[in-house]
């Protein structure tokens, strides 16, 4: 198929790219600004493409303009969807990247696709929405939403999370300053993603909502014994109050029953070997 994904150029786009490639799929970017209706609209129709991932979007949920989640991540991805419609007649299967955080603080046990969602911060709110308005659009387009939990890799920027700890390690820097140390997160492998929405764009859920997750869950103290573990070295902590964020979702695990029900034979790298690949890897 000829794929076209939006935000192409960002962390998850080249290893997207990179999987449908190597699967016999054409990809190609969205070089105009998504807010921009009538060059979004004007770029579909003449790209005709007959497949979509739609990764773009605004996804540090610490991003500090409030007004940016809900113009680039649901007005952005309304024009998307607009042009899809009227332009693009061709396409048979459109992944739209929504957020685990749509479930918001909610600690009990495992989160499936049933759990009413809860957001608790602007980016959460956002993402909802989108899904909320996608829906609107199901009976003229074979759209499906998948919400992944966190997820990191080489490339990440280091004002995520694991980047920012591997970066430490990396270096030898002697002390980090981090938020709460006891937020739980199930962390899965940038790679892992790519090979599922490679495996999900060609299957085409039209109508369901995903979990794209590992089910395991590891706090920031776990993942900082693993680095240790990894380099034999030991960093010392501090937690700065500054960067402990209010409204934080303290523990999200997600239940991946449906994605594996879905799809199979694709691979699930564990949190020890996503961090052993980010801090010996030396072509960084």
């Amino acid at each position: 198929m000829l794929i076209l994904v939006t935000g192409l150029c960002g962390f998850t786009g080249r290893y997207v790219q990179s999987e449908l490639e190597a699967n016999g799929h054409s990809v190609i970017g969205l070089s105009c600004d998504l807010t921009d209706q009538k060059a979004v609209a004007d770029e579909v129709s003449r790209v005709q493409p007959e497949a979509v991932i739609h990764l773009a979007g605004v996804a540090f949920v610490g991003h500090k303009d409030a007004n940016a989640f809900y113009e680039v991540n649901l007005i952005g991805t309304y024009n998307l969807l607009a042009a899809l419609a009227q332009h693009a007649p061709n396409v048979r299967s459109v992944l739209l990247v929504s957020s685990a955080n749509v479930y918001g603080n909610r600690s009990e046990g495992i989160l499936n696709e049933n759990i009413i969602p809860d957001p608790a911060n602007d980016y959460a709110v956002s993402k909802l929405a989108m899904e909320n308005m996608a829906r609107l659009w199901q009976d003229k387009l074979p759209l499906f939403i998948v919400r992944p939990f966190n997820y990191s890799g080489i490339g990440q920027e280091n004002k995520f999370i694991i980047p920012k700890i591997v970066s430490h390690f990396r270096e030898r820097k002697g002390v980090i300053e981090l938020g709460n140390l006891d937020i739980s997160r199930d962390f899965s492998d940038v790679r892992t993603v790519a090979k599922v929405y490679q495996k999900l764009i060609e299957i085409c859920p039209a109508g369901q909502t995903i979990n794209v997750c590992s089910g395991n869950s590891y706090s920031l103290r776990e993942v900082i014994a693993l680095c240790a573990k990894i380099t034999n070295y030991q960093i010392e902590v501090k937690v700065n109050p500054d960067f402990v964020r209010p409204n934080e979702v303290r523990v999200l695990m997600g239940d991946n029953n449906l994605l594996m029900q879905l799809i199979d034979n694709w691979q699930l790298f564990s949190l020890e070997e996503t961090l052993n690949w980010m801090l010996t890897d030396n072509s960084i």
